[in-house]
Parts: structure tokens; C-alpha cells; sequence
């Protein structure tokens, strides 16, 4: 009889450092940057340059757990695993089911992809582009972690090119008044501030790397450096970007609109065509595919302890990729579009969950320690029980914080939404465990 495959330990180890690059890059650069790179002006004037590479410096203060963590161990199940070594079985069927219930969000980027495609695209639906998006990036992903890599390498290349073309050609075009003392920190030193923040989800995203703990060949030495070094690479492009977004055209023709509408003023109409198919299409192409990639390796390891059957992490023999993860993956990001979902209600369904999952991520940082004293201690990143306290607790007050402001923001049916996904989280947590059925093996292991 055939043996089938199911355990995170036979996924492919092939993902080098430059690998994990591009896949977090791909992660970092999306609709953000088209999106908020105007609001950001609106807040800031011609500072926005220096609010994005603020912006990177407090996405990698708030992922500070995930790099430290990823230094002492390879987690095969990336972010399910640290739950499961550092707070406890328990917690990692909560995590699993979050993971699930908020996996709605690639429905969301199919969907921003379409909005970009569709002047393009006239002949085709908004839902058709999206579908057709989803399933290509779902097939790609079916021929194993090598062929994602490679097609993802190739996005990032093409998105690196037509942003390069904006900063450069855009460079050439910069106002001869650009320095102009008024032009800089409209809005004072909050509205610097704010467009910081802001600017900070735009450089977020690296993080999705830790899923693919599994796959890497060296984790703890990649994975940190790969956040580190993608996080604040793309804060300095973003800053260039920024430069022209702000210093071409007078700022009140260009606060609060799209970055596309730069570029269609100062590219011309062949650039322009390169920037939004290479830019715009590929920045959002490049974090699909990482999220379908990564969403499976946690849920592959939740299956394997117990809390779903086992059977649903079937790899493939021959390109270890696990089909029937990436059918129910393909299922959950199909029906939002077909049933027309609204975009902005998906976002929103997610935030109160994901402060939550943020939460147990810097619990853990705060264990490791106790948990791993050794391999911490050996770790490149080590830093003094005190210095690691002040990180966690700062972090962790910086998600709560955001979690309840951003809560409170939500109309009260989506915030009812939002709390009856916890609460059925946190219930099928216990009840599964209770059940006995749940066996959560160690899915870590310390790298030589």
C-alpha cells in the first residue's frame, strides 16, 4: 500500500535567501502603496518620503516577535507552531480556526486586482477577472513550492522594474520649488505622525515568510534577516517613490488621490501602460500568491495534530503540495466573489481577529525565554529577559491599542461579526481539545 504523505516534515526544504526575498517583497508591496502614498500626502505634505521609512522602522518594531522568534527554531508550521511550543496545545486550534475564518481576504486581493485590471480588460467582468486571477494563482500554486517561487521571482522583477521607471523618470520632473519650506509637514508633527502610522501598513507584510518556516533551508538565519532587510528596502523605494509622488504636481492636485493618478501625468502613455500592469497588477499578483502559498503550511500541521481529519493534508508525491488545503483555500476565496461580497465588509471582518492573533504571537515572545533559554541564547538576535520584555510589551500595547481603537471604528454589526468569529474560535478550541481527539506533536526543531 502507498504511503501518503501528510506531515509538515516532508514538505521540499528549497527556499534560499534570496527565495524568501522575493517572496517577502512581493508580500510588503501591494495595493498600499497605490492606495495611501496620496492619503499619506494629504496628512504630510512632501515629508511622506520620510513618513514611509518611519513607516518600515514601526512595521518591523511590531513584527520585532516574529523575528526573534524565527531566530532560535525552525516552526514547520510557522506561526501555529510557535502558538503550540510557547502558550500551549490548546491555543493552537483557536489560531487554526482564526486562520481559516479570515482566509475571506483572498477574495479581497482577487477583487482589488480586478479594479485595477478591468480598464484593461473591458470585454471581461470585474468577477470574471477575479475568478480567473484566483484559480491561475491557485493552479501555479499546485506545482509545488519551486514553481511558486520561480513565477513569484518573476512578478517581483517586473514590479521592481515599473516602480523604478515612476521613481526615475518621475526624478527628471521634480518642481523646481520642491524644497520649499511650506511644502514640508503640512500638518505638523501629528500629521507627520499619522501618515507614519498609515504609511506602516503599506511596508507590513513580510511577516508571511514565517509560514514557509517548513520550506526554507535555513530559517533562523534567513527568515529574520529577510524581514529586516525587505522591510526597510522597500520603506527607502517607497521613500523615492514618495519624492515623486509629492514634489511633480502642486500637492493639492495630488493629496488623497491614487498613485496611478501621478502617473498618468507624468509617464508617457506606453510607461504608463508598463507601470499599472507591472506596478499595480504585479503588486497585487505578488501578495496573492504569497498568501495562498503560506496559508496552508499552519492549517497542514493543525490537520496532523488532530483538530481537523488528517487526510485533508495529503501532499502531492511528487511536487509535496497539499491539493485538497489549496481546494478549500480556493473554495473559501471563490464564493466572496461570486456571491458578491463587499470588499471593504471582508477587510473589516478581519480586524478585531487579527489583533487577536497578534496578541498570542507576542505572548510567545515573551516565553521564549523560559521556553527556549538555550537556543535563545545562541541566537544572533539574543538580547537581555529585561530588553525582550520592554519589546514584547510594547508591541503587545501597540496591538491591543489598535485592535480596540479600530474596533470601536466599525459599524456594530461588524464589530458583532468580528466578536462572534473569536468567541466560535475560542469555543472550538476547547471542545475539540476536550473531545481528546487532539494530539499536537512538537513541530519545531532547533536548527545546528
Amino acid at each position: 500500500m502507498t504511503k501518503h504523505l501528510t506531515s509538515t516534515k516532508d514538505l521540499k526544504r528549497v527556499l534560499g535567501f534570496w527565495d524568501l526575498m522575493g517572496i517577502a517583497v512581493g508580500s510588503i508591496i501591494g495595493s498600499g502603496v497605490m492606495s495611501l502614498t496620496g492619503v499619506g500626502i494629504g496628512m504630510t505634505g512632501r515629508s511622506i518620503p520620510l513618513a514611509f521609512i518611519l513607516g518600515g522602522i514601526i512595521s518591523l518594531i511590531t513584527r520585532a516577535p516574529q523575528i526573534f522568534l524565527n531566530s532560535v527554531a525552525r516552526f514547520r508550521g510557522g506561526q501555529y507552531s510557535m502558538i503550540g511550543t510557547y502558550l500551549g496545545e490548546r491555543w493552537t486550534g483557536t489560531f487554526s480556526m482564526i486562520s481559516i475564518l479570515t482566509s475571506v481576504t483572498l477574495s479581497m486581493y482577487a477583487l482589488s486586482f480586478a479594479d485595477y485590471a478591468m480598464p484593461f480588460l473591458p470585454m471581461m467582468s470585474r468577477k470574471l477577472i477575479a475568478i480567473g486571477i484566483l484559480t491561475l494563482l491557485f493552479i501555479i500554486n499546485s506545482f509545488g513550492i519551486e514553481a511558486f517561487s520561480k513565477f513569484q521571482n518573476l512578478a517581483v522583477g517586473l514590479l521592481v522594474i515599473s516602480l523604478t521607471i515612476f521613481s526615475v523618470f518621475g526624478i527628471t520632473r521634480l518642481d523646481a520649488n520642491y524644497l520649499a519650506k511650506e511644502s514640508f509637514m503640512t500638518g505638523g508633527i501629528m500629521g507627520f505622525w499619522r501618515a507614519a502610522v498609515l504609511m506602516s501598513l503599506a511596508c507590513d507584510g513580510a511577516q508571511t515568510i514565517t509560514d514557509l518556516g517548513g520550506e526554507a533551508k535555513n530559517p533562523t538565519k534567513d527568515i529574520p534577516r529577510v524581514m529586516i532587510l525587505s522591510t526597510m528596502g522597500v520603506s527607502v523605494a517607497y521613500g523615492f517613490i514618495g519624492v515623486v509622488a509629492a514634489g511633480v504636481l502642486p500637492i493639492d492636485k495630488v493629496a488623497y488621490e491614487p498613485l496611478t493618478v501621478v502617473a498618468s501625468q507624468i509617464l508617457p502613455k506606453s510607461l504608463y501602460l508598463v507601470f499599472v500592469i507591472g506596478g499595480a497588477w504585479m503588486a497585487l499578483i505578488t501578495t496573492l500568491n504569497s498568501q495562498i502559498a503560506s496559508c496552508t503550511k499552519p492549517l497542514m500541521q493543525a490537520c496532523n495534530d488532530g483538530w481537523y481529519p488528517k487526510s485533508l493534508a495529503r501532499l502531492h508525491p511528487k511536487y509535496r503540495t497539499p491539493l485538497i488545503l489549496l481546494g478549500m483555500y480556493y473554495i473559501i476565496g471563490f464564493f466572496p466573489i461570486v456571491f458578491d461580497f463587499d470588499i471593504g465588509a471582508i477587510g473589516n471582518l478581519t480586524i478585531t481577529v487579527a489583533s487577536i492573533t497578534k496578541a498570542m504571537i507576542v505572548l510567545c515572545l515573551l516565553r521564549l525565554p523560559k521556553v527556549m533559554a538555550v537556543p535563545w541564547k545562541k541566537s544572533a538576535f539574543y538580547i537581555s529577559d529585561g530588553k525582550l520584555k520592554i519589546v514584547g510589551f510594547i508591541v503587545l500595547g501597540t496591538v491591543v491599542f489598535s485592535g480596540i481603537t479600530s474596533s470601536l471604528d466599525l459599524p456594530l454589526p461588524l464589530l458583532l461579526a468580528n466578536l462572534a468569529v473569536v468567541v466560535f474560535a475560542f469555543a472550538f478550541g476547547r471542545i475539540r481539545y476536550n473531545s481528546g481527539k487532539v494530539n499536537v506533536e512538537a513541530s519545531y526543531e532547533i536548527e545546528s
